[in-house]
């Protein structure tokens, strides 16, 4: 049988979430076809700890353990590390470099859809609808005004790397910006401002099997707070609709222009795809490559209800 590690944790506040993803995926990989190894990359190591908790450190010179004088190396990883290293391109590239397969994207296309200044740039020459954009690095100067009145009120306010809507905040007075700043830099030192989009929100998860793009049902987002932050997403402040209640136009228009931009970045794996219908049209917030996997989280679900409607998997 094949040895798959399942890499969970991370080095960023995501890292919890990360850990409950890898424990799902862990759970259900079958073990009639696969020896699992849940295996956590975290500040204070990378180990594996067997069903008793002893714990067996990761050798990476070559990504290995040893388990009772048995040297075990893997055929493949599955990576659900949300945020660095494991969603921005690092592990990728150290795993490239092993000659390792992983489940993930790339590292180059990783650290592109990792940082949303980036994927937004490499997008809008493709004809995909965002809102607008201001981006401050830490230390910059900045008008508050000036960003008021190219943005509009209320806007958002986030870090430019990460996820699990860690550093958001929703500015609603010129006055408030100045504490948004700090909430979004003690996440990351980028930060992007985004104009509000007033619209239906839309989750579509993608995936590629052999040459074919396949986009899951849309997931409707409707959170109970001002947006969908972390309470929203994680401890059950939103309602997740699926299949979103729009029409089928809208519904086909969203799932192409998802597999669109999977393509586009030439993505890998299952990725998660955001969108707002503002004036009818899907605009495009963000991309996640290494989307939640925890019970709590929209994959799963999609992939379930996508099973029961008969769409391919």
């Amino acid at each position: 049988m094949k040895n798959i590690a399942v890499l969970m944790g991370g080095y960023s506040s995501e890292w919890q979430i990360s850990m409950k993803s890898g424990a799902v995926i862990a759970e259900h990989l079958d073990r009639n076809l696969y020896n699992v190894f849940p295996i956590a990359i975290l500040q204070e190591g990378w180990y594996y700890k067997d069903t008793s908790g002893k714990r067996y450190d990761v050798d990476k010179n070559d990504f290995s353990i040893t388990v009772d004088g048995k040297h075990i190396t893997f055929d493949c990883i599955y990576n659900t590390i949300h945020g660095t290293p494991g969603e921005d391109g690092r592990i990728q590239a150290y795993l490239e470099l092993l000659h390792i397969p992983q489940t993930s994207c790339d590292s180059y296309q990783s650290a592109i859809t990792f940082n949303k200044r980036d994927c937004i740039a490499v997008l809008k020459p493709w004809g995909i609808y965002t809102g607008k954009h201001i981006y401050l690095n830490k230390g910059a100067d900045y008008n508050a005004e000036d960003i008021s009145k190219r943005l509009g009120l209320p806007y958002f306010v986030k870090a430019n790397r990460s996820g699990s809507s860690f550093g958001v905040s929703k500015v609603y007075e010129t006055s408030e910006l100045e504490k948004a700043l700090e909430v979004a830099f003690a996440v990351d030192d980028e930060v992007i401002l985004e104009s509000f989009l007033d619209g239906t929100e839309v989750s579509v998860g993608i995936y590629q099997i052999d040459d074919e793009i396949i986009a899951l049902p849309p997931t409707e987002i409707v959170s109970e707070n001002d947006f969908f932050d972390y309470e929203a997403k994680y401890q059950g402040k939103s309602q997740e609709i699926t299949p979103a209640r729009i029409s089928l136009e809208l519904t086909l228009a969203v799932q192409e222009q998802s597999k669109r931009i999977y393509s586009v970045l030439k993505c890998k794996g299952i990725a998660r795809a955001d969108f707002i219908f503002h004036d009818g049209t899907p605009h495009f917030i963000e991309i996640n490559t290494n989307p939640g996997m925890s019970t709590e989280s929209i994959i799963p679900r999609l992939v379930f209800i996508s099973i029961k409607c008969g769409v391919p998997s």
